[in-house]
């Protein structure tokens, strides 16, 4: 494929744009000193509603969102509309533990989920794995937004691994200078010319392949011609199960990644976090929209670049798109990989300054010695995370990702669950968390690929056929995980109780978990350096 010159220089020129963005971000809304996690880490823990909106939608819905879920639909049908349900029930869910959790953190100075987890259960042992979980499932995430952006420069026809690795140097440079307050910048952005494409798209290219009836007629030839037991444009009595638990536990896993977190502690008060739950739900109308353009892909018979399903899309927009409208697209998708990859590097930095580096290093260090410390992780973060995109094949990424989402829903009896109820004994959820990490991945490696020929980690479905049930449905591996480390989490904290081993001591009160802005504990972050 030749290089296409138009859809380049476009592509560069918005790329370059977000870049001086987000080192023009270390001087908005600058504070007198951001030499400290409250301001490098979290922005300052200051962002409105507005500002909250785009950073924590710019998070979430990720470069890979926007070339893997079009892929899944064009490849299997309508199990992968499974990210419509998952994003619509997330909020409500979420909605009763996040405003709960910023509350616990702004009096307390957490910058963790592994904070709360120490302070709650009185266990740096537990906070530890927490902290570990955390880091292992965004390390893969990271890698991920490289998928994206490397699927967009094959469809431009750029070969090689430097222009990545130049784009995630320029991301590394001004995340380290500006801290979260980048990707808080450039998110305004990237939703913009995302909302901008993803718009032009539906209305354009159905018009271009004769109206949604030929799409869907198409996708419909085309899945009639290759049955599969889990494909085609209508969810069946194998996948049904399956696209249900997928949908509610990614729900349930997308809000305890740190990176999630790091968007809402940096709100200024519980009401901006409320009406974000509330309005955040209009991405979903948007996601439903991009998981069609697998359909339109078919109908348009767009072809891969090799056997890379996820330049689908990109390619799509070549095909369809004039060559500057493809740039701005692309430029869409690239820059839709930055911010969460900014926002990820922040979160897994602070993780490993909290909670190992203070914990287990150096007790005593200051505000100014963490700033520095997470800074330098945060490059050693992104440098892993273009290794692993290097050394490894990409679909090993993708596969890493898919674990990381069992992974990290093991820590939902620690962190969920425990904004609520201090009943779990800590040596309950640590077993809890080893069994259902145990048994995530025993099933994942249970689990084959026969569209790639591989024996091990070749998806989520669970056959329960495995299980000995005499039938074809599949389940979602991580939920099962889940009920796993439940069960087990509930009989061990029932056998410390009554062996009467010793529990952690709680450092909150009930009243941490409601406290808003303006009430004593609340105001001056600024001194809330530890807890």
């Amino acid at each position: 494929m030749s290089v296409n010159v138009t859809e380049v220089v476009v592509f560069g020129a918005l790329f370059l744009l977000v870049s001086v963005m987000g080192f023009v971000a270390a001087r908005w809304r600058r504070p007198s000193n951001i030499e400290s996690l409250h301001e490098w880490g979290l922005g300052g823990r200051n962002f409105g509603s507005w500002i909250t909106w785009f950073l924590v939608g710019g998070d979430l819905y990720t470069a890979y969102t926007f070339v893997a879920v079009p892929a899944l639909v064009f490849a299997s049908g309508a199990i992968g509309f499974y990210a419509l349900p998952y994003t619509v029930v997330v909020y409500p869910l979420v909605f009763l533990v996040l405003a709960r959790m910023w509350s616990v953190s702004h009096v307390h100075g957490f910058v963790t989920p592994a904070d709360f987890v120490r302070a709650r259960f009185g266990s740096p042992t537990l906070a530890l794995l927490i902290a570990i979980t955390g880091l292992v499932a965004t390390m893969p995430y990271i890698a991920l937004q490289l998928v994206g952006i490397e699927s967009v420069l094959k469809a431009m026809g750029i070969t090689g691994h430097l222009p990545i690795v130049i784009a995630f140097a320029i991301l590394a440079a001004y995340t380290y200078q500006s801290g979260l307050r980048a990707p808080a910048l450039i998110a305004f952005v990237k939703d913009s010319l995302i909302y901008i494409v993803i718009l032009a798209a539906v209305i354009y290219i159905p018009a271009k392949l004769g109206g949604w009836s030929s799409i869907f007629d198409a996708a419909a030839a085309k899945f009639a011609k290759t049955p599969a037991p889990a494909d085609g444009i209508l969810l069946n009595a194998n996948n049904q199960l399956q696209y249900i638990t997928l949908a509610l536990g990614s729900a349930m896993a997308l809000f305890l990644y740190p990176h999630s977190l790091t968007g809402v502690l940096a709100s200024k008060n519980r009401g901006v976090i409320k009406r974000n739950m509330a309005a955040l739900p209009a991405y979903s109308f948007l996601l439903g929209l991009i998981a069609l353009l697998g359909y339109m892909a078919i109908a348009a018979k767009t072809p891969m670049v090799g056997t890379d399903k996820n330049t689908i899309v990109p390619m799509l927009f070549h095909q369809m798109f004039p060559d500057w409208f493809a740039g701005v697209a692309y430029a869409a998708v690239g820059i839709g990989a930055l911010v969460p990859a900014a926002i990820m590097s922040i979160a897994a930095a602070n993780l490993f300054t909290r909670n190992i580096y203070r914990e287990y290093i150096r007790k005593d260090a200051t505000d100014a010695q963490e700033a520095k410390v997470s800074k330098l992780v945060s490059l050693v973060v992104k440098v892993g995370a273009v290794l692993c995109i290097l050394l490894l094949d990409p679909q090993f990424s993708i596969d890493l990702q898919l674990i990381g989402g069992v992974i990290i829903l093991q820590t939902l009896p620690s962190v969920a669950l425990g904004l609520y109820t201090r009943w779990f004994h800590k040596g309950g959820l640590i077993a809890g968390w080893a069994f259902g990490l145990a048994a995530g991945t025993w099933m994942l490696y249970q689990i084959p690929n026969p569209a790639n020929g591989k024996l091990h980690f070749g998806g989520s479905a669970f056959p329960l056929g495995n299980l000995g049930f005499d039938t074809k449905m599949t389940i979602y591996a991580g939920f099962l995980a889940l009920i796993v480390n439940l069960v087990v989490a509930v009989l061990g904290t029932l056998l410390f109780k009554a062996l009467k081993v010793a529990d952690g001591q709680d450092a909150t009160t009930s009243g941490d978990y409601v406290a808003d802005e303006g009430d004593p504990g609340v105001k001056d972050l600024d001194l809330a350096g530890s807890h």
